[in-house]
């Protein structure tokens, strides 16, 4: 025979049941074993002479009217508070039938599920607030998942294709071999080289396996090579690259050579963004937390729609424009991987569509020497 198997509700009833049945076996063994003997007491303390027959007929008329009230009683109490178990255990495993079956959908890949508050306390409300926010961010990510694969699709497919085309083009004998056919296919293979190496950067930085060698540098230092790596390319697009570094500003305990990646990084997509005859800014100030070092740029701006997913793999504000431009959609989700490990943070901030922005990396300061 197959084993019989409890619900939730069924087994708090039963559980509560035996409870009940418990104390009211319990409530009739004491009264039984304690009355008789307090009665005999009351009945030994009449004045005078008590007639046996009396006696025995007045203990048995208690023993019989206790037995009987005491039996009503229990039935009565065993009934109320059954009654109340089944309406406790169905109150309490009905949302977790329900907090069940969403879990099941969410694991089916229905993301949109949620779970309305049960209203039975503030743990079972903290349960429901965490699980619906899980689905949230599993629907976040899902999106992002999708996303990327598209995006990614979309990266690889361009170079792909020119470089199948060139190569039909050689098979049918119609290629010419000059120097422009193999700066195309140099530019195609290091476009496919740059995707792979920065996928694989973004993914060892955010599973923590980056190689850190830090020491002590200087904040100013930082600065000053991050600007003199990227002057050239600002020049050739006719955007000013200034800087500001804030005086006696404590020192930070970092990889340099990552963190030259980060401001190469933040430099380079302030540059994508801003037209000929705009500035970028870098500055370098005290931080409450240590040492504030800032991108500022009065280029095209970010809506605010997009600034909670800028530092997400292959996000891109103007998907076209961005592809066209060159970007890889991961340079700033390796920003922010980078700046975790070093216990900092990145924030972009922007007044909108055309009012700039301004990408902000947040460091702590060495220890005291």
């Amino acid at each position: 025979m197959p084993k019989l198997r409890l619900g939730l509700a069924g087994r708090l009833f039963v559980a509560q049941t035996f409870v009940v049945l418990a104390g009211s076996l319990t409530l009739g063994l004491v009264a039984a074993a304690v009355g008789p003997a307090i009665f005999r007491d009351h009945l030994g303390q009449i004045p005078g002479q008590v007639d046996a027959e009396a006696f025995r007929h007045v203990e048995e008329a208690y023993a019989s009217a206790s037995a009987v009230s005491l039996a009503v009683a229990l039935i009565a109490a065993l009934t109320t508070a059954l009654a109340v178990s089944a309406y406790v255990a169905r109150r309490v495993a009905h949302p977790v039938g329900h907090l069940a079956a969403a879990a099941a959908d969410i694991a089916d890949g229905h993301y949109a599920t949620r779970v309305a508050t049960p209203g039975l306390g503030d743990e079972f409300d903290t349960v429901v607030a965490a699980f619906n926010t899980m689905a949230g961010r599993l629907a976040e990510v899902e999106a992002t998942r999708r996303r990327l694969l598209a995006d990614l699709g979309h990266e690889l497919r361009t170079p792909v294709a020119t470089i199948e085309a060139y190569v039909d083009a050689a098979e049918d004998g119609v290629l010419v071999r000059d120097e422009d056919t193999w700066a195309v296919l140099r530019a195609q293979t290091g476009r496919l080289r740059r995707l792979a190496e920065d996928i694989a950067a973004v993914s060892r930085a955010e599973e923590h396996q980056l190689d850190l060698h830090p020491r002590r540098v200087a904040v100013a230092d930082l600065v000053r090579s991050a600007v003199a790596a990227a002057r050239q390319r600002y020049a050739e697009k006719g955007v000013v690259l200034a800087e500001s570094v804030a005086a006696d500003l404590p020192d930070v305990h970092a990889d340099d050579e990552r963190l030259d990646q980060v401001l190469g990084n933040l430099l380079d997509n302030a540059l994508r963004h801003t037209p000929p005859g705009g500035t970028v800014t870098l500055t370098a100030e005290r931080d409450p937390a240590g040492v504030r070092i800032s991108v500022i740029d009065n280029g095209e701006g970010i809506a605010a729609e997009h600034l909670p997913h800028i530092f997400e793999r292959f996000y891109r504000a103007d998907a076209a424009r961005d592809r066209t431009r060159g970007g890889s959609g991961i340079g700033l989700a390796i920003v922010r991987a980078i700046v975790a490990e070093h216990n900092g943070r990145v924030t972009a901030t922007s007044d909108g569509s055309g009012r700039g922005a301004t990408f902000t990396v947040t460091l702590p300061a060495a220890p005291r020497r």
